[in-house]
């Protein structure tokens, strides 16, 4: 029997209809051809019939084969040396010359898979997929496309390579897939995913690297250790051959140990003694250097980290840190350690901010912090429990441009405010720069600027935007203020594109101001080119002749500095320069509200008491000093205000952010407005109780968390007890992990024993990852406890046997075979594929012809035919 296959069997029932139509044509015909030739006619169109709805119907002819497609996956990851790579290359060469009539392919991986490419010939081999090494002369975009390979490189995904393999793979032959790799996968699960291809699984090992290498295989440190205790940094370096070097220990920035060691074949274990006074958080990186044969640089360190337990720690944060140390003096005497960085020092990371429960920003600019700088504190408030107060001072709050900016958001006071009546009013031109250069990001960060600075204008002010590139254009015209949404909308239509002319635009905000009557009249500039030339000097004299102010902000290096500082100078503004497009709105604002000059109210006045709390206990606030300042703020609709000025503006405000808690303080707390406040004798007192309110709390008494690492999953356990030793059983423990791109997982812990509980994550990238522990018992929160974990470089660059275990199993489950030659792929089996031949192409062909019978047999009376030939004959 002849092995057919029907792929579209539902076109079948379509021969019903035809068929009728057929009879039904041939019932009702009028010809008077001979009834034989009539149903010879009939049956050549019932076949006909057949035969078109045969190929729309996919009839196939399935042919048995031993015919096999094989596709070689071979290991491209940095794990693989030289050595390696050059069985590779034989491997297949082999392969090639051994395949006969069967098919083969071969797919490169590492982390990611590449392209699947046929191999017919001797010259395609595995080496081809072999960058070479970038030449001294290589480009900038050279170097970046090899940076970007090595990245797909480092990793291992054998899983992903198999279900690619298996896709491609097509129907009527015999599958193979052929695994050449090491067998030290970093992702993914290569069992598994041989078990589901239902494809048998060849797996060749490779021999693990054989090239020179030293790394540092581990750093083990305790998880937590009290503040001056001992311990011990052990270190674990890795070698496949002798040498010497040189093993640093660094505890942050600072080297602590320095000591030259001798490194034998294996795992070589040292102990260094370590202690921690300050930090709340250190992180010791080792490093080892200075070996005389090593083939890979970037796992010549690691880091642990270690928490202690101690005196809390507040960071302050102060543009003139000189001012600052009294406070701190005073903190310091009741038993809070302190340390004073400049706006510089802001921590750049969430390690950083976890050495302390609270940090203080005062009279720091929002234009003097990144936006990561922010970001970060935010997450450090938000999500791991830290506290934050904000100081008053002239460049705080509005002043400091921290309108809409992430900080702004944490804080329990708006950054805006209502100005009062008898505040002057002002007119402001925002000139904005939209040449193509600006495209992107910048153009869309200077329009986010204009409209936030339009919103924190009084309902007495005027604005007018203008735009220039190559000409000068009027976005909106001077108007009041208090048609924002108006403004807002004609600002989002500004486009990028065209050269950069800016004096007209200079001229145009002049004219534009004389026409006003407000009493203070400002131009905010913003360029990010240089302009075609003009008097800009002599312009902005003019305007401070007429008591205009000019302010030019700089975005990006190719702008004109040195002229836009000019400018500036000469138009009594101030200047600034930025090349992060998104601290151009935090630059507007700060200029918006320093113009207005009402921010700030400089007349003294004697806290009033708002709200009791335990946090004032023990203080009398009605024998504290005159204060001789405040910038004005607005109250969030749910913070606590505490304190308050004689007008009713908040001095003292908190709120809980998360699992955080913010503080304003709108006065400061040196000797601009708090000079007769600091020889108050409650100033030390006070201080030290805001903190303590504000700051994260910790208990780690009765809780022990212990954590292990294997490739890129963490196993985190916590044993719990109560106050009296005893197992806390079902408690609520809830894990929040902050990764080094600060995204938040939230994961619930299950109990796994009496008193334990028991969770895993995984740790995807390189880098520091924060976990807040939180412990609840009948929905309260009983312990709460901060801990880090790091991951360093790839586990592909650990030094690493093969595995041959991994590679059987493989082989095992999917029906394959374990380190065959490449002549032994190709050995008939007694597995068969149906091969699938559409018939198609000949059901239309016969047709077609039988489609020149039936016109013939409507056409021609082959019985008179028939008759007049024979009748003819002699």
């Amino acid at each position: 029997m002849i092995p057919l296959e029907w792929t579209r069997p539902w076109y079948l029932l379509g021969l019903i209809p035809i068929l009728a139509v057929v009879l039904v044509y041939y019932r009702r015909s009028l010809s008077d051809f001979p009834p034989r030739q009539r149903l010879a006619s009939l049956f050549v169109r019932v076949l006909i019939a057949g035969l078109l709805i045969a190929s729309l119907s996919g009839l196939t002819l399935l042919r048995q084969t031993r015919q096999q497609f094989v596709v070689l996956l071979t290991d491209d990851s940095l794990s693989i040396d030289e050595d390696a790579r050059q069985r590779i290359d034989e491997f297949v060469s082999q392969a090639i010359d051994e395949k006969g009539g069967d098919e083969l392919a071969s797919l490169a991986f590492a982390a990611s898979t590449g392209p699947i490419r046929p191999l017919s010939d001797a010259s395609s081999s595995a080496a081809d997929s072999v960058d070479a090494p970038p030449s001294v002369e290589a480009s900038a975009a050279d170097r970046e496309a090899e940076a970007k390979k090595k990245e797909q490189r480092d990793g291992t995904n054998l899983a992903a390579a198999i279900e690619a393999a298996a896709g491609y793979i097509p129907p009527g032959y015999v599958p193979q897939i052929v695994l050449v790799t090491d067998g030290n996968q970093t992702e993914g699960d290569a069992v598994a995913a041989a078990a589901q291809s239902r494809i048998p699984i060849t797996t060749v090992a490779l021999p693990s690297m054989s090239d020179p290498e030293i790394q540092v295989a581990a750093v083990d440190v305790p998880a937590e250790v009290r503040e001056g205790e001992p311990f011990n940094v052990g270190v674990i370096v890795q070698s496949n051959h002798e040498d010497e070097g040189l093993v640093e220990v660094y505890r942050g920035d600072h080297k602590v140990i320095s000591e030259t060691k001798k490194f034998t074949v294996g795992e070589n274990r040292f102990q260094f003694q370590q202690s921690i006074e300050r930090d709340r958080l250190a992180a010791f990186t080792v490093r080892v250097s200075g070996v005389e044969a090593d083939t890979l640089l970037d796992n010549n360190s690691d880091i642990g980290l270690v928490y202690s337990a101690g005196k809390p720690r507040v960071l302050i944060v102060e543009s003139d840190p000189n001012l600052i140390r009294e406070l701190a003096y005073a903190l310091e005497d009741e038993g809070i350690l302190v340390d004073i960085r400049p706006p510089q020092g802001m921590p750049e990371s969430l390690a950083d901010l976890q050495n302390y429960e609270c940090l203080m920003l005062s009279n720091v600019p929002a234009t003097d912090l990144t936006q990561n700088q922010m970001q970060v504190a935010r997450t450090w408030v938000q999500e791991l429990g830290g506290g934050l107060i904000m100081l008053g001072g002239e460049q705080s709050f509005g002043l400091g441009g921290y309108y809409k900016s992430a900080l702004e958001d944490v804080l329990p006071v708006r950054s805006d405010f209502e100005k009062e009546k008898e505040k002057p009013s002002l007119a402001m031109v925002l000139v904005i720069d939209k040449s193509g250069s600006m495209q992107g990001d910048p153009i869309e960060m200077a329009k986010s600027a204009a409209r936030g600075a339009v919103e924190l204008l009084g309902r007495r002010d005027q604005v007018a935007v203008l735009a220039f590139d190559g000409d000068t254009f009027v976005i909106s015209d001077m108007q009041p203020a208090s048609s924002a949404l108006k403004i807002s909308d004609e600002i989002a239509r500004i486009e990028a594109g065209g050269g950069t002319n800016m004096y007209p635009a200079m001229e145009m905000s002049f004219d534009m101001l004389q026409s006003t009557s407000a009493k203070l009249k400002h131009v905010i500039l913003l360029t990010d080119g240089v302009s075609t030339p003009g008097d800009f000097e002599g312009m902005a004299q003019q305007m401070a002749s007429m008591k205009m102010t000019v302010s030019t902000v700089a975005a990006g290096g190719g702008a004109d500095t040195d002229l836009l500082e000019q400018i500036a100078r000469t138009g009594k503004g101030r200047y600034y320069f930025t090349d992060d497009p998104a601290q151009v709105p935090q630059i507007f604002a700060k200029e918006t509200v320093t113009a207005s000059k009402s921010a700030i109210d400089e007349q003294p006045f004697l806290p009033i008491v708002v709200r009791a709390t335990h946090a004032m206990a023990d203080l009398d606030m009605e024998s504290a000093p005159f204060l001789l300042g405040y910038v004005m703020t607005r109250p969030k609709p749910t913070s606590e205000v505490i304190l308050a000025t004689e007008k009713g503006d908040p001095l003292l405000a908190w709120w809980r952010y998360g699992l955080g808690m913010t503080a304003a303080f709108t006065s400061d707390a040196k000797s601009r407005w708090a000079a007769e406040w600091m020889t108050w004798p409650g100033y030390g007192k006070f201080w030290t109780q805001v903190i303590r309110q504000v700051m994260r709390k910790s208990d780690s008494r009765g809780i022990e968390v212990h954590t292990a690492r294997d490739a890129d999953r963490i196993d985190v356990d916590i044993d719990a007890a109560d106050q009296v030793g005893q197992f806390l059983n079902d408690a609520e423990v809830e894990l929040t992990v902050i990764d080094p791109q600060l995204k938040r997982e939230t994961i619930s812990v299950a109990q796994s024993a009496p008193g334990r509980y028991s969770g895993e994550f995984r740790l995807p990238v390189s880098g520091s990852y924060h976990m807040e522990i939180n412990v609840k018992q009948d929905g309260q929160t009983v312990y709460r406890q901060s801990r880090g974990v790091m991951r360093g470089y790839s586990d592909e660059l650990r030094i690493r046997p093969t595995d041959e275990k991994l590679l059987e199993q493989v082989a095992d489950v999917s029906g394959g075979r374990f380190n065959p030659t490449a002549a032994e792929l190709f050995q008939p089996t007694d597995a068969t594929a149906n091969r699938p031949t559409p018939l198609w192409p000949w059901l239309l062909t016969a047709a077609a012809f039988l489609l020149i019978l039936d016109v013939a047999l409507r056409r021609i009376d082959f019985a008179l035919h028939w008759n007049r030939w024979f009748t003819a004959a002699p």
